[in-house]
C-alpha cells in the first residue's frame, strides 16, 4: 500500500509539474532573442504516445521535462539534432494541427545558414527546416489634419461612407460572427472596442500595457468592429462582430518604425486560430513565402475559414499570405487597375481607433483588408455557410465606382446576397 501511495504521490507531483510547464509554455516566446538573419525554424514529428504507467516511468512518460509539449520521439530527435549540429534552442512549441514540434535554433558561428538548412533537410528526422523570416504590417499614419448614428465622428469615416456601410447595416451588423485578427496588440480598454474584443492572445510578450499601446491592431479592430450608437467616436463595418486578437507583431524600440512579426510568432498565432471557431481571419500583414506558415494557412483554408489579406505595397502576390489560393487579397483603392482577383477597398485617410481611447487617420492596404473583413462578417451573419469562393465573387460582382475608382460596396453586397436568398432554388 505504501508503494502504491508513493507511486500515486509521484504521479500527482509529475502532473503538477506538467501543469506548471503548461503555464510556462503559454508564456510568450522570447522574440527579442530571435534573429531573422541567423535563426532557423526546425520541426520534427511529434506523435504523442499514451503515458507509460509501468515501473520506472511517470505519468508523463520518459520525455524530459524541458521538452513539455514534445513526445518522447520528438524530444529524443531534437536532443540528438542539437548535439550533432551544435544547435542552441531559442524557443520551442508544439503544433498539434500538423503533428510536429517546432524549435527556433541559432545557426552556429562560422556556419552558413543556407548550407545548414540544406543539411538538416536531408536528415530523415527533420520534417521542416527553414529560415526564421520577418513580416510587417501594411499601414502608414497620415498627417493629422439610412440610420443616423450618434457616434460623433461617423461623418468623417471615408471608408464607412464610400462602402455605404450604414445602409448595409439595415440588414446586418455582423451579429455574432467570430473574427480572428492576427496583428499587433490592441487597446482592449478603448471605449469603442470594449464590447467587441472577446479574447486576446499574446505570442510576443507578457506585457499587457504594451499590448494595449499597440497602434496597428487597434486601428484594424476599429475599422472592423467599433461599437455603434454608443456616443463614442466611430462605427465599425460590422459593429456586432466578435473579435479575437492574436498579437504576433510588435514595434521595435526605435521611433517611427512599423510593426514586425516573424515565422515563430505568426505560426503560434495561426496554430491557435486553428483550434477555434473563427470564420474570418484578418491578416493585414505580409512578407516572404514560408513553408511552415503556408502549411498552417492551408489547414485554415481547408477548414472553411475565410482569410482576408492585405496586398503588399510592392503589389507582388508571391509571398505569405497572399500567394495561397483561396485567400481574399485586398488592396487600397486607386485609379490603376487592380491585379487579377484582387479586391479594392478604401485604404487612404481612414479614421479609426487609436490606443489610449483616441482616434486618428491612417492609410494602407491593412485598412482596406479590415474593411473587407467587416463586410464579410455582414454577409456571414446572413448566410453562415458561404465559402471563400462565393464571398470573393460576390464582393467583385457587387463592387461599385466611388469617387472615380471601383471598390467594394457593403450595401450592394448585402442586397445581392439578400436577393439571392429570396430567389427560388
Amino acid at each position: 500500500m505504501r508503494i502504491a501511495a508513493f507511486l500515486l504521490t509521484a504521479a500527482m507531483m509529475c502532473l503538477g509539474m506538467q501543469a506548471s510547464a503548461t503555464d510556462s509554455s503559454s508564456q510568450a516566446p522570447p522574440v527579442s532573442a530571435m534573429n531573422t538573419q541567423r535563426d532557423i525554424v526546425l520541426a520534427v514529428a511529434n506523435p504523442i504516445d499514451p503515458p507509460a504507467l509501468h515501473a520506472g516511468s511517470s505519468m508523463l512518460g520518459y520525455a524530459p521535462t524541458g521538452y513539455y509539449g514534445a513526445g518522447q520521439r520528438a524530444a529524443s530527435a531534437l536532443g540528438d539534432l542539437k548535439r550533432r549540429y551544435n544547435l542552441h534552442e531559442v524557443a520551442g512549441w508544439p503544433i498539434k494541427a500538423l503533428g510536429v514540434y517546432c524549435v527556433v535554433v541559432e545557426t552556429p558561428a562560422g556556419t552558413h545558414r543556407d548550407d545548414l538548412i540544406k543539411t538538416l533537410a536531408k536528415d530523415d528526422r527533420v520534417k521542416l527546416a527553414q529560415p526564421l523570416q520577418d513580416y510587417s504590417v501594411y499601414a502608414t499614419v497620415a498627417a493629422s489634419t439610412h440610420h443616423r448614428y450618434n457616434d460623433p465622428y461617423v461623418g468623417l469615416q471615408r471608408g464607412f461612407e464610400e462602402t455605404d456601410a450604414a445602409l448595409a447595416q439595415t440588414f446586418s451588423q455582423g451579429d455574432g460572427v467570430h473574427i480572428a485578427v492576427v496583428d499587433t496588440g490592441a487597446d482592449t480598454r478603448h471605449p469603442d472596442l470594449q464590447g467587441r474584443i472577446h479574447d486576446i492572445h499574446d505570442m510576443v510578450s507578457n506585457d499587457a500595457a504594451a499590448f494595449d499601446r499597440d497602434n496597428h491592431g487597434t486601428e484594424v479592430a476599429g475599422v472592423i468592429a467599433a461599437d455603434a450608437d454608443n456616443h463614442q467616436g466611430i462605427v465599425g463595418i460590422a459593429p456586432k462582430a466578435v473579435l479575437s486578437v492574436y498579437k504576433a507583431c510588435w514595434y521595435a524600440p526605435e521611433p517611427h518604425r512599423g510593426a514586425r512579426c516573424n515565422s515563430f510568432t505568426l505560426a503560434k498565432a495561426l496554430a491557435a486560430v486553428i483550434d477555434t471557431d473563427a470564420r474570418i481571419v484578418n491578416l493585414s500583414l505580409g512578407g516572404p513565402a514560408d513553408p511552415l506558415l503556408d502549411k498552417l494557412l492551408a489547414q485554415l483554408l481547408s477548414q472553411g475559414r475565410i482569410v482576408v489579406a492585405a496586398l503588399p505595397p510592392s503589389g507582388s502576390l508571391e509571398g505569405f499570405p497572399d500567394n495561397a489560393p483561396g485567400v481574399i487579397v485586398v488592396r487600397s483603392s486607386g485609379p490603376a487597375a487592380s491585379p487579377s482577383g484582387v479586391i479594392s477597398a478604401p485604404g487612404k485617410d481612414i479614421l479609426t481607433t487609436q490606443p489610449g481611447g483616441g482616434y486618428d487617420f491612417t492609410s494602407g492596404s491593412s485598412m482596406a483588408a479590415a474593411h473587407v473583413s467587416g463586410i464579410v462578417a455582414l454577409l456571414l451573419s446572413i448566410s453562415p455557410r458561404l465559402d471563400a469562393h462565393a464571398v470573393h465573387d460576390l464582393l467583385v460582382q457587387s463592387s461599385k465606382t466611388s469617387n472615380g475608382v471601383v471598390e467594394v460596396n457593403a450595401a450592394a453586397a448585402v442586397a445581392a446576397l439578400h436577393d439571392a436568398n429570396k430567389s427560388p432554388r
